[in-house]
């Protein structure tokens, strides 16, 4: 019996787990290729949108997001849940909560961002406004 052809029933054989992306294990590697794009800033109608959409999109197997905007105070982002018991955990349905913040036209200079996994580790990033503005 060819043993490739064996190996090959058996993998088409078994279960496939979807990885769904919700611990920091599955996230991690993801959040810290992608690191560039945590953020970014749109001026629109007048005012500075600060986007979270990106780590929204990534958000299960984080527990916090943290940002501060031009040195100031440190705030929690309270972006959208985790949809744990759903087929796409990671769906931003922006039915509670908008995935950006309003600023003053052209006030955002500098955002720094701390997350906080859900195994306890953390990673951060800071970036000026050139570096996340959109076109």
């Amino acid at each position: 019996m060819n043993w490739k052809l064996t190996l090959a029933a058996i993998a088409f054989a078994l279960p496939v787990q979807a990885q769904q992306f919700t611990t920091a294990a599955e996230i991690k590697p993801i959040l810290s290729a992608t690191k560039a794009n945590w953020v970014a800033v749109r001026e629109y109608d007048g005012q500075d949108l600060l986007y979270f959409t990106h780590l929204l999109a990534w958000r299960c197997g984080l527990e916090e997001i943290h940002y501060t905007v031009n040195g100031g105070e440190e705030k929690l982002w309270q972006g959208e849940p985790c949809y744990e018991t759903e087929a796409q955990p990671n769906a931003i349905k922006a039915t509670d909560s908008l995935p950006f913040i309003t600023f003053p036209l052209s006030s955002v200079e500098t955002v720094s961002l701390r997350l906080l996994y859900d195994d306890g580790t953390q990673d951060t990033a800071s970036f000026e406004r050139a570096a996340i503005k959109m076109p």
